[in-house]
């Protein structure tokens, strides 16, 4: 999941704060990053107290992450295992547990939570493999696996494994599925060469349970010009149906340009 190659911990420090330019347009330059960016700042006393954890030095280990903790809003276990050039942008309320691991080139954002379901031991956090973005406000908890380059949406609850590439939005978290051109996937990839969807969404990202109800709408309609080709052709060999009017439906509107539901 990381990259093998041995870096020292001063090359680990540049890659830290020279990716936030790929990902954050307000940083303007090295001294603000390192003097005002509590990723930064978190991530910086993390691979600290990592240090300490692996040696044995578990309670200062803690101290120093409780310390980080105070200062930037940011809570990461030292026990968790964090790859190269990690982002956390805003970071307030962001929770790392103990036996969670991150790979390379990964964003989170504020309030996302690497969380655990079960209180027994052994592994019990999520792993993020590489190119993971986590949006704010997202819960992805225990020992699941996100894989590379997949996008958590802003305020998804994600409890089971997400694949390569996948988008997932909504509680709990489902995987947004949608038929594309070729295209349409060219005009994907020339944007990911460029840049990525923050906060793990785009303006176009379909809600998956109205895309669902959509798809549903759509088979009922033809169904329906089916079934009246079927009476026509009844009527001319003689048949006789009865005549029934079918209920309307008030109150529920679909906004389709949008993809979602409105009730009224």
């Amino acid at each position: 999941m990381n990259d093998q190659l041995h870096v020292t911990r001063w090359q680990r420090f540049k890659e830290d704060i020279y990716c936030v330019f790929d990902r954050d347009p307000a940083a303007r330059n090295v001294f603000e990053i390192v003097t005002t960016y509590p990723g930064v700042h978190a991530l910086t006393l993390h691979r600290f107290s990592h240090w300490l954890w692996k040696k044995g030095w578990m309670w200062l280990a803690r101290f120093m992450s409780t310390i980080g903790r105070w200062l930037t809003g940011i809570e990461i276990h030292p026990g968790a295992k964090i790859g190269r050039r990690f982002f956390i942008d805003h970071g307030m309320g962001v929770v790392i547990g103990e036996t969670a691991e991150i790979g390379d080139d990964c964003t989170l954002y504020h309030g996302v939570t690497l969380g655990g379901t079960s209180w027994k031991g052994g592994k019990r956090h999520p792993t993020l493999t590489n190119n993971v973005v986590v949006g704010a406000g997202a819960k992805v908890l225990g020992p699941i696996t996100v894989h590379e380059g997949a996008r958590i949406g802003s305020n998804a609850v994600v409890v089971k494994d997400v694949a390569a590439n996948e988008t997932v939005v909504g509680i709990p978290g489902r995987v947004v599925r949608s038929q594309k051109n070729p295209d349409k996937k060219a005009q994907e990839k020339l944007a990911q060469s460029v840049g990525f969807d923050a906060y793990g969404t785009s303006t176009q990202t379909p809600d998956p349970v109205a895309s669902a109800i959509h798809g549903l709408i759509e088979h009922i309609h033809l169904m329906e010009k089916r079934m009246d080709a079927m009476c026509q052709t009844i009527h001319r060999l003689g048949g006789e149906i009865p005549d029934v009017s079918m209920p309307e439906l008030e109150g529920c509107e679909l906004d389709k340009d949008n993809d979602s539901a409105k009730v009224d």
